[in-house]
């Protein structure tokens, strides 16, 4: 039976659930048996009889405030309470594993001395929802990771495991007129957390019960089985004297804000970088890091303690904490302090930081702009970030073309074009490693038609290897014909006619014949008409390897916002390359993590800040573990 704290928690659930099939009853559609499915929750099933032990449960005070952020169909931010739902799992999975259970003094009956001590903690988490799936399906990839510390009545560690789960599903669409809502979201939390609770009741018969005594069979047995007399001792282990410090093991810690004041503001992103090395002669085993801090800043970090796993005499690392500050978080001084350790438990001098938070929209430090009134805090992208030592991609060439004015005075500018291809090039240069006699720059009235094609058909190739990658990135205009035919315009280009436009099939033929092994076309800017009707643009016109990383889809012109002087989707792509779409956290940002952080970033910005559609596209399709993806792009730190 779920005790009353439990009930009052599955109440709003259950209200939901009613809500959510009201129009199915009324319609009895299809789609209704989809929402019927998507609230079929799992449950916990029973592994055997409870083991005779008293057990008192800890969790992670971060655990219960762990939050996933996203974004709903409707560009809204939203955030699941996954810390919520691992806890009453949790608690259900210990009730059904043990025979009494307890979390603190006043919950314990008078006189108990637990046998076992279980604290639970959240590692890493994280959720990444496919927008571009099909009508009400989208792809949902979920990753939880627990870890658990088991002690005996003595405090002796009897084990230590960390339970990790992807779990990936399809997200469905609410049923109804506004469509924004994913209604089987909580249930995937759920599932999830199931699973975890599932591994937990297995490892702890394991280390427990590993006789089997208590198992099914066991229980139902004629024979009843004697209550263990103590706790099952872990196979013996020869004495190691911990040492007094870890030598050469040794971190820096940096907070970052997105506008670099110093000031941690309402609605900014924040994040605390560890850089870590082991100077020493020995490896260092289970190297982990822990942030600690005023509970109102800690509170906004999924995560508190990052493994960082094994170091390498000589190998270094990087790991981030990431939060979002609330926009109503009230003005106050807060304190962060980061700590290293390795598995005998020791490690360097902690590193403490001292910051301001304030709220969101008054006192933004100049520099920083807010968006359409909307108090969003841009990042200023223009400082081209260091160059990272032993990162050097000699068969990179990048060509970038950048056309702001035009020749013809009627064709619209697009105010930072020019500047957006400098820019790029110089990313490159340094994060991408790519050396500066790879790179060609064409802007405005230099680059004409003819430059074009010269640096296509006769730079290039003579350059170029089997192994070579190829990036070519347009800022400017294109143009579409009545038939769907795609053209670019270079500086002496018309809007009224196709003489002196550049077709799109002529140069995606072109880099076809290049001898290289990936070649990737980049393109932000407007998208006109040539003429009075037009079909969408195509822009998968063959092109052998090429793949085509498009900012906007359809007849659209890409946002120029003056708040950050950049094309929206060319901001992004700069953010995405000094570190934002390291989804991974290793140091490396690729191809595939690339796109997947502008087409989550573009939309919702464009919507939620200039009340504009700007759907970013990619073809052909690319999947986590295609070729191209994996292609690195830059590095923004130090690897072994």
């Amino acid at each position: 039976m779920p005790t009353s704290q439990q009930s009052a928690r599955l109440r709003p659930i259950a209200s939901w659930v009613v809500l959510a099939l009201l129009p199915c009853l009324a319609l009895a559609s299809a789609g209704c048996e989809k929402v019927s499915k998507a609230f079929t929750r799992s449950t916990i099933p029973s592994l055997g009889p409870p083991l005779p032990y008293t057990v008192k449960f800890e969790f992670d005070p971060a655990l219960a405030k762990s939050r996933l952020q996203y974004t709903n169909a409707c560009n809204s931010p939203q955030e699941l309470k996954v810390g919520e739902d691992l806890e009453s799992t949790f608690l259900q999975a210990a009730h059904q594993t043990f025979k009494a259970v307890y979390f603190d003094a006043k919950t314990a009956p008078a006189g108990t001395k637990p046998d076992l001590e279980v604290r639970i903690g959240l590692l890493q988490s994280g959720l990444e929802i496919q927008t571009d799936g099909v009508y009400d399906r989208l792809p949902a990839d979920l990753t939880l990771e627990l870890g658990t510390v088991f002690r005996d009545a003595t405090g002796k560690v009897v084990s230590e495991k960390n339970f990790p789960i992807r779990r990936q599903e399809k997200l469905f669409l609410e049923p109804t007129q506004h469509r924004c809502l994913y209604v089987n979201s909580d249930s995937l939390v759920h599932d999830a957390s199931v699973s975890l609770a599932i591994q937990f009741i297995k490892h702890a018969r394991a280390i427990l019960d590993p006789d089997g005594q208590y198992s099914v069979a066991a229980a139902s047995s004629a024979q009843p089985v004697a209550a263990p007399q103590a706790m099952p001792t872990p196979a013996p282990v020869a004495p190691v004297a911990p040492p007094a410090a870890a030598p050469g093991l040794s971190f820096k810690a940096t907070v970052l804000d997105e506008n670099s004041n110093a000031v941690l503001e309402g609605g900014e992103r924040v994040k605390v970088r560890v850089d870590l090395v082991n100077a020493g002669r020995a490896p260092t085993r289970d190297v982990a890091v822990t942030l600690t801090g005023t509970p109102v800043l800690l509170g906004q970090f999924p995560a508190t303690t990052l493994p960082v796993g094994p170091l390498q005499p000589g190998e270094s690392r990087s790991i981030e904490f990431m939060a979002t500050i609330p926009p109503s978080l009230p003005a106050q001084q807060a304190q962060l302090q980061v700590s290293v350790v390795d598995a005998t438990g020791v490690g360097p001098p902690p590193q403490s930081f001292t910051t301001a938070l304030r709220s969101g929209g008054a006192g933004v430090a100049a520099g920083a702009a807010a968006a359409a009134g909307a108090g969003i805090i841009f990042t200023n992208v223009d400082q081209v970030p260091g160059t990272v030592a032993g990162f050097q991609r000699p068969q990179t060439h990048l060509l970038a073309v950048g056309i702001s004015d035009y020749r013809d005075p009627a064709v619209p500018t697009r105010k930072f074009a020019a500047q957006d291809a400098e820019l790029v090039a110089s990313y490159f240069k340094t994060i991408g490693g790519v050396p500066a006699a790879n790179v060609r720059v064409l802007q405005d009235r230099k680059a004409l038609r003819p430059d074009i094609e010269e640096a296509i058909l006769d730079w290039l190739p003579p350059r170029l290897t089997p192994d070579s990658v190829v990036l070519v990135y347009f800022a400017g205009q294109a143009l579409v014909a009545p038939t769907g035919e795609t053209f670019l315009l270079p500086y002496e280009g018309s809007t009224t006619s196709r003489a002196r436009l550049y077709p799109l099939k002529d140069l995606q033929a072109a880099l076809a014949k290049l001898s290289a092994q990936q070649v990737v076309l980049i393109f932000d800017g407007a998208v006109l008409r040539l003429g009075r009707d037009a079909k969408a643009p195509q822009w998968d016109v063959g092109g052998g390897t090429l793949v085509r990383l498009i900012g906007t889809t359809g007849l659209q012109s890409g946002l120029e916002p003056d708040q950050i002087k950049h094309g929206l989707f060319t901001y992004y792509l700069l953010r995405g390359l000094r570190g934002d779409a390291d989804a991974n956290h290793d140091g490396e940002v690729t191809l595939g993590e690339l796109t997947t952080f502008v087409r989550q970033t573009v939309p919702s910005t464009a919507k939620s800040q200039f009340k504009q559609e700007q759907r970013p596209s990619v073809s052909p399709p690319m999947t986590q573990t295609s070729k191209a993806a994996a292609l690195p792009l830059a590095r923004t730190a130090a690897r072994p």
